[in-house]
């Protein structure tokens, strides 16, 4: 019969080796371009929730009213999802319909 240890000992080697260890997965946050959220929010938003300067932030609001959406960044899927969260909370409660999206890479 074999020890609590060596039992132990097996256990924790077998679990070693079925376990996989991966990098998270990676997301591409995009802010969607609406007819009623204000230039000014948006900039708002992307230096509050995504620490971006006044000058990257303008950049980004400018592609979301041109082409349709901007690329915020590239996160991963936690942070990703926690920062759309943060974006669709603020634009509630100032009454914007702003969409935050992600994709995965």
């Amino acid at each position: 019969m074999a020890s609590d240890a060596q039992i132990e000992g097996e256990v924790i080697a077998a679990d070693e080796e079925t376990t996989e260890r991966r990098e998270p997965d990676e997301c591409r946050v995009f802010l969607l371009n609406d007819d009623f959220t204000t230039m000014e929010f948006v900039v708002s938003v992307l230096v509050s929730v995504f620490h971006k300067s006044l000058d990257e932030a303008g950049k980004i609001m400018m592609d979301v009213h041109r082409k349709g959406k901007g690329l915020v960044g590239v996160y991963s899927y936690d942070i990703a999802a926690t920062k759309i969260q943060q974006v669709h909370l603020l634009a509630r409660q100032r009454g914007f319909p702003l969409k935050c999206t992600m994709e995965k890479l």
